[in-house]
C-alpha cells in the first residue's frame, strides 16, 4: 500500500488551479491557430487573431486568459492501492480555496438561492473513482457559466435514434449561437441513465482537442456532428465564419431499453484542462 499525503495532493490541485488558468493546453492552442488557418471569413480570422494573441498574453506573463476563471470541476481516478491520510474531498477543496486566492483568480461560486458567495470558489465539483493501481491521477477543468448555461439534456424516445440526436446537437448550438464564446469544442454524452449522460458529456470534454472515439462508429458520428455544426455559420465569438467548434466528442454508455439519455456539454475556445499524477 502507497501512502499519499492530503497535503501533497492540496499542493498539487493549488497548481493546477493557477496553471489552468494562465496557460492554454497545447492541444487547444493547436486547434484554435488550425482553425485561424482555415477560416474563410475575414472577421472571423480576425477574430481568431486576438484570441491567440490573448492567450499568448495570459501564458507569457503568468495571467488568466479570461476574467471567468469557472467552478472548478475535477475528474479524480485513486489507484485501490494508494491510501490517503486524510479526506480527498477536504485535500482538493483546500487546493482550490489556496489557488484561487494566491492565483487572483475570480470567486465565483455562490449559494444557489440566496446567491451568497462562497468566497473562495469552494466547494468543487469532484468525480471521483477507484482504478487499479497506486496512484492518484487528478483531472482539473474549470467550468465558465457562459458555455456551461448554454449546455442541455434530453431523454430522447428511442424510436428518434441517431437522427434525433443529430437534430438535438444541432438545434442546442444553433440556439446557443455567440454565447458560449464559439469556436467551441462540444462535448456529446449518449445512453446511461439521467446523471451519467451529463457526466460523459462533461467527462468527453477532456480528451485532446479533435481525438477521435476508439469506437468506429461513434468517430463517424463525431466527423459528421462537426461537419453540420460548422455549417451552421456561427463563427468565432458569433460574427460568422466556417469554424464555429473545434471538435465535437461523443462518449457513450448501454442504456435502459425504453429511454435514450442525450446530455451536450459545450466549452468555450478556452479549452481549460491540465492533469497530474501523483
Amino acid at each position: 500500500m502507497r501512502k499519499i499525503s492530503a497535503l501533497e495532493i492540496t499542493k498539487v490541485v493549488k497548481e493546477l488551479c493557477v496553471g489552468a488558468a494562465c496557460n492554454l493546453p497545447p492541444d487547444v492552442a493547436a486547434a484554435v491557430k488550425s482553425a485561424h488557418a482555415k477560416e474563410e471569413s475575414p472577421l472571423g480570422k480576425e477574430v481568431l487573431g486576438q484570441i491567440i494573441e490573448n492567450f499568448e498574453i495570459a501564458g507569457r506573463e503568468g495571467l488568466p486568459m479570461c476574467q471567468d476563471t469557472g467552478i472548478a470541476v475535477f475528474f479524480v481516478e485513486v489507484g485501490r492501492e494508494a491510501a490517503m491520510d486524510g479526506s480527498l474531498a477536504d485535500a482538493v477543496n483546500e487546493g482550490v480555496r489556496q489557488g484561487y486566492k494566491d492565483g487572483y483568480l475570480r470567486k465565483s461560486v455562490c449559494h444557489p438561492i440566496k446567491r451568497l458567495n462562497t468566497g473562495d470558489n469552494t466547494p468543487a465539483i469532484i468525480h471521483a473513482s477507484i482504478v487499479e493501481g497506486d496512484m492518484v491521477k487528478i483531472k482539473f477543468a474549470p467550468k465558465g457559466a457562459g458555455s456551461e448555461n448554454m449546455s442541455r439534456l434530453k431523454m430522447l424516445k428511442p424510436a428518434e435514434g441517431i437522427i434525433g440526436i443529430k437534430a438535438f446537437v444541432v438545434e442546442t448550438i444553433r440556439e446557443a449561437g455567440g454565447n458560449p464564446c464559439p469556436p467551441i469544442v462540444v462535448g456529446v454524452g449518449i445512453g446511461g441513465d439521467f446523471e451519467m449522460s451529463a457526466m460523459l458529456a462533461k467527462k468527453a470534454l477532456l480528451r485532446p482537442v479533435g481525438a477521435p472515439n476508439p469506437d468506429h462508429d461513434l468517430s463517424g458520428l463525431e466527423k459528421e456532428l462537426l461537419e453540420l455544426v460548422n455549417e451552421l455559420g456561427i463563427g468565432p465569438m458569433g460574427f460568422g465564419g466556417t469554424v464555429t467548434a473545434l471538435a465535437v466528442h461523443v462518449e457513450a454508455h448501454p442504456c435502459h431499453i425504453a429511454s435514450l439519455p442525450v446530455a451536450i456539454n459545450i466549452q468555450c475556445h478556452a479549452d481549460r484542462h491540465k492533469e497530474a499524477v501523483i
